[in-house]
């Protein structure tokens, strides 16, 4: 924990000096080995001298101290020449994972993302006090470090590490090459995040992560972090919010439709996609179909016909076919309404949250059959609850259904 963090301008990448493919810390590594003087740069594994296994999950008896060998202390360099590795103690027994703790408890969390102003923040405010109002414990994790002036109690913050401002102003970058940069400092970094998620191994995490949305699509930063967190066994969700006037435009509907989709492939995590301030949702013009049609994303071919009316998109149509084509295709995308002031809103969210990342099978809720078929059969039918945000949020047509069909 005492580690020096590697200074701004001079981002190294885990690998170097020394470090592990698997992102491991020097320290880390040279307490478990030593080094082969015949090939310089390279660590032999030490081997027990007692009867034990060097895996973490063993029972058995504590063997006695570790001995640490540290680089270029020529006292234990000359002691490792004197003995074989193999008389060297076991070290890793006795030693627990920084976020295993003595009996390893599995972390449950989400990954808030979206678009720059598609309420993230808001989101991880109303869902963390809605989880403290049920009894969980939450620690909230700003990995946005642009996110100034934040409305809710920060456990961990970016910032810490590594500022926006201090990123452009020491690199004359701009603010999406600076949060980029700072993406992958935090990759190069990840000891630190490591260090400060330890102490709240318990903990409901819930992270706030950027908005900008090439992180989330085709760069590797974010993906990395997250993939590094499921070897910490820390199980994320990915909640994706996207604005929910988007339905208003049939050609922003497809485009949010192809951003969702390329979201869910490159995260590679659980995935909810969410429709974010329904509570606004007609106040830039009102919707074609009714609300399930865009939460659940069904026939896209009559989005074709509405484009096809508007001279400038009549000339696409058959992009446009292509790319309804390439949703349909995989049909994984989906949305859930949520007002984030609507408290049955948030549990309906939450309840397809816990489902996807199994907080509701873990060792923290009571396994009964009636919880579990609860959450296994509850959350996939949204219809009546769809049906019931549109009478709440959406204005009645005066126009009879012939009428309708006549305009389309």
């Amino acid at each position: 924990m005492g580690r020096a963090r590697t200074p701004l301008g001079a981002k190294l990448c885990r690998h170097r000096e020394g470090g592990t493919s698997s992102g491991t810390a020097i320290s880390d590594v040279v307490r478990k080995s030593v080094l082969d003087r015949s090939i310089p740069g390279r660590f032999l594994p030490l081997h027990c001298s007692a009867s034990c296994s060097s895996s973490l999950g063993d029972s058995g008896p504590l063997p006695p101290a570790p001995r640490e060998v540290h680089v270029g202390n020529p006292v234990a360099l000359s002691s490792s020449q004197a003995r074989p590795p193999a008389e060297f103690t076991c070290c890793t027994r006795g030693r627990v994972s920084p976020m295993a703790g003595a009996a390893p408890i599995t972390a449950f969390g989400q990954a808030v993302i979206g678009p720059p102003g598609s309420g993230k923040t808001t989101y991880c405010l109303g869902m963390s006090e809605f989880l403290r109002a049920l009894g969980r414990r939450v620690a909230v994790v700003n990995l946005d470090p642009a996110n100034e002036g934040l409305p809710y109690e920060c456990a961990v913050d970016v910032g810490e590490l590594v500022g926006l401002s201090d990123v452009m102003d020491a690199l004359r970058l701009g603010p999406n090459g600076g949060l980029l940069y700072c993406m992958e400092y935090l990759e190069a970094n990840l000891d630190w995040l490591r260090a400060k998620l330890d102490p709240l191994r318990g903990h409901y995490f819930i992270f706030d992560c950027p908005g900008q949305v090439e992180l989330c699509t085709h760069h590797g930063a974010l993906r990395s972090i997250f993939s590094q967190m499921a070897q910490w066994d820390l199980r994320l969700t990915a909640v994706h919010l996207v604005d929910s006037h988007y339905c208003t435009d049939p050609a922003k509907f497809i485009s949010v439709l192809c951003t969702s989709l390329a979201t869910m492939l490159h995260v590679e995590l659980p995935h909810v996609n969410l429709l974010s301030k329904m509570d606004l949702i007609e106040h830039y013009g009102k919707l074609a179909f009714n609300l399930d049609y865009y939460t659940e994303v069904l026939d896209l071919s009559y989005l074709l016909d509405h484009l096809a009316s508007d001279p400038f998109f009549r000339h696409y149509r058959q992009l446009n076919e292509k790319l309804v084509q390439l949703i349909e295709d995989y049909s994984l995308v989906s949305f859930i309404p949520l007002n984030i002031q609507d408290k049955e809103s948030i549990q309906r969210v939450l309840q397809a949250v816990d489902k996807a990342n199994g907080y509701c099978f873990g060792v923290q809720e009571q396994r009964s059959l009636e919880a579990m078929m609860s959450a296994a059969m509850g959350a996939d039918f949204h219809f009546s609850s769809t049906l019931g945000i549109q009478e709440k949020y959406l204005a009645p047509s005066d126009q009879s259904v012939e009428q309708e069909a006549m305009q389309l």
